[in-house]
């Protein structure tokens, strides 16, 4: 009982730390992505070479998608025409950071450390897009439809008036990516408080102030592990308070979110194997290096101080605007984790997204399919999917259900270009 309730302490304490920031970071990931279009995106990632790559890199640093929602994303930029280098450099910046992780990472872990590690996601990403540059033949793949079909939601963005737009931006902040990362988030609080309060320092004795036992250690867990931006920066801390080196805690705030094994899998089927390998090493070339260069170039106080910092916040009461902030977040997290969220369909037809949406009357000349699609785990994977059924011609309406993972797809189309549209963005369907 005792542990329980010091796991319990642990799990308060870093929440009181993290909640102002993390309502910032989400407040600010909302309005990036209900007033930036998508266009910004596709329109200059086409090309093979170093600008696209760069580009790429550049746009996925502050984008706020987890591990899952990066997939299916980078993947209908490429199917819209990214190159193979752009994609593979969306890929690993974007899950590594957001602004939300950014700004979640100075709440605990202090100023240097959101520094490092969005300068490490640009700079590891940029070298696995012109290492898949340099060593693969481009090979873009077909599209289906027509590539100038326009996302409802960026036509919606064209005509909601400003306050429409800023509920949009509320709401995707709040409970969009609440439901999509809350699961993620308090995983990781409560593995962070289990470390803290329960794992034994003599766990970790051969790691202490080993960089090389460190980075390894973290390694071998970090790569196949599913951990969001935002979720594995707790565990991270914790991990630095038991003894192992600020550089292994920078390996797992970069391998464990741009690396699982459903990334693997489908970045080896979409992709190719030798894409794959270069994904791979590029993680785990730049993950070491950033870990080495922190460990002996840079001086060990900038890292080590929010230890004491955390050690000074579990002797004294929050302020009331951290508890306020933390029973607000509370809320939200409860609210998305609840039976009744996940209830967003995405609808071709629809001027807004609805928990309910009717099928429309269909001419008699149309005809309606229902398909599996497997692999969707948020509402970025359902958006993209909705988003790539609808690109395929002859498609008029499309509903995408995240909770069954059902698509009900009515119009005049090909079913093998469903196929095609499905499977290309990373999902398999039947």
């Amino acid at each position: 009982m005792n542990v329980l309730l010091d796991i319990l302490k642990e799990v308060w304490v870093l929440t009181n730390e993290m909640s102002p920031y993390l309502l910032l970071g989400f407040l600010l990931a909302g309005l990036m992505h209900e007033f930036l279009p998508s266009t910004l995106y596709t329109n200059h990632l086409g090309k093979n070479n170093f600008r696209s790559v760069f580009l790429a890199a550049l746009f996925g640093v502050p984008l706020p998608l987890c591990s899952c929602g990066v997939i299916p994303t980078a993947m209908g930029l490429r199917r819209e025409g990214a190159s193979k280098g752009a994609t593979v450099s969306f890929l690993i910046a974007t899950p590594q950071t957001g602004v939300d992780s950014i700004i979640a990472t100075y709440s605990l872990m202090g100023l240097p450390f959101a520094i490092i590690r969005p300068i490490a996601a640009f700079l590891t990403a940029i070298l696995g897009g012109t290492l898949v540059n340099k060593i693969e033949a481009p090979s873009p793949l077909p599209l289906w439809g027509s590539a100038s079909t326009p996302n409802n939601q960026e036509e919606k963005n064209k005509t909601l008036p400003f306050g429409g737009s800023l509920k949009g931006a509320f709401r995707y902040a709040f409970v969009e990516m609440m439901e999509d990362i809350g699961k993620w988030l308090v995983i990781g609080l409560v593995i962070a408080g289990i470390i803290t309060a329960a794992v034994p320092d003599s766990w970790f004795t051969a790691f202490q102030g080993n960089t090389l036992y460190s980075i390894l250690f973290v390694l071998l867990f970090s790569i196949p592990m599913y951990l969001c931006a935002t979720g594995s920066i707790p565990i991270a801390l914790a991990l630095m308070m038991k003894g192992l080196t600020p550089g292994a805690a920078l390996v797992l705030l970069m391998a464990g979110p741009a690396s699982n094994v459903a990334s693997i899998l489908i970045i080896n089927k979409v992709l190719g194997r030798k894409t794959l390998a270069i994904y791979l090493f590029s993680i785990i070339a730049g993950a070491i290096t950033f870990a080495l260069g922190i460990d002996y170039l840079l001086p060990s106080e900038w890292f080590t101080a929010p230890l004491a910092n955390m050690q000074e916040c579990c002797a004294h009461q929050p302020g009331w605007f951290s508890i306020l902030c933390t029973v607000l977040m509370v809320l939200l997290l409860l609210n998305a984790l609840s039976p009744h969220s996940h209830h967003h369909c995405h609808c071709h037809d629809c001027e807004e997204e609805k928990s309910h949406c009717e099928t429309p009357i269909l001419h008699s000349s149309l005809f309606t399919l229902h398909f599996k699609i497997s692999g969707m785990t948020c509402n970025h994977c359902a958006a993209n999917a909705q988003k790539a059924i609808a690109s395929v011609e002859g498609v008029e309406s499309v509903t995408v259900s995240l909770d069954d993972g059902m698509a009900q797809v009515s119009g005049n189309f090909s079913e093998d270009d469903i196929r095609q549209a499905i499977e290309s963005i990373g999902f398999s369907v039947k």
